[in-house]
């Protein structure tokens, strides 16, 4: 199911349940409007497609007592695929690191880390990161607040490019 094949009630689907992933099968199916069974196997086939890979609550991390929020920049001394890969490898098993991108440019990852204090972020930063093999240079950034963190893709966006297209 390429993007181009996703048809207006496909694409509806997936913008209601990126909205709210907890809306019953039938509140789902009168948003998009079509009955509830075809709805539950249109959703199931966006699954088995990998359109949607999973449904999650947004929690606080504050209110969970994660107080501290760093944006790591890491550089590389290899950018080797097999030395990119066990990078990524590493980062999956740091706890602390939420999200992990490379990127094309200056630094070769961000990543997104929470902890509960300053002194938790700083002996990951100087016990695991700095330390890990082939890190060349860290550079991180404390976030003071965060101004929107919107989940998915820009369904509205879609939507005018494909009616701009037809």
């Amino acid at each position: 199911m390429a993007h181009t094949k996703l048809d207006p009630i496909d694409r509806k689907i997936l913008a209601e349940l990126q909205g709210d992933g907890r809306m019953t099968n039938v509140e789902l199916a009168k948003r998009v409007g079509i009955s509830a069974p075809p709805c539950l196997r249109r959703v199931r086939t966006l699954e088995e497609a990998g359109f949607i890979r999973g449904y999650h609550a947004d929690v606080d991390p504050r209110l969970l007592g994660f107080e501290v929020q760093v944006f790591a920049m890491v550089g590389l001394h290899s950018q080797a695929e097999a030395d990119l890969v066990a990078f990524e490898s590493l980062c999956r098993a740091w706890p602390l690191v939420r999200e992990c991108h490379m990127l094309n440019g200056e630094i070769d990852f961000i990543l997104k880390c929470v902890a509960p204090d300053l002194s938790s972020f700083q002996s990951f930063l100087t016990g695991q990161l700095t330390s890990a093999p082939n890190v060349a240079s860290v550079r991180t950034s404390l976030v003071i607040r965060g101004a929107k963190d919107a989940p998915g893709v820009p369904f509205d966006v879609m939507e005018d490019r494909l009616s701009q297209s037809a």
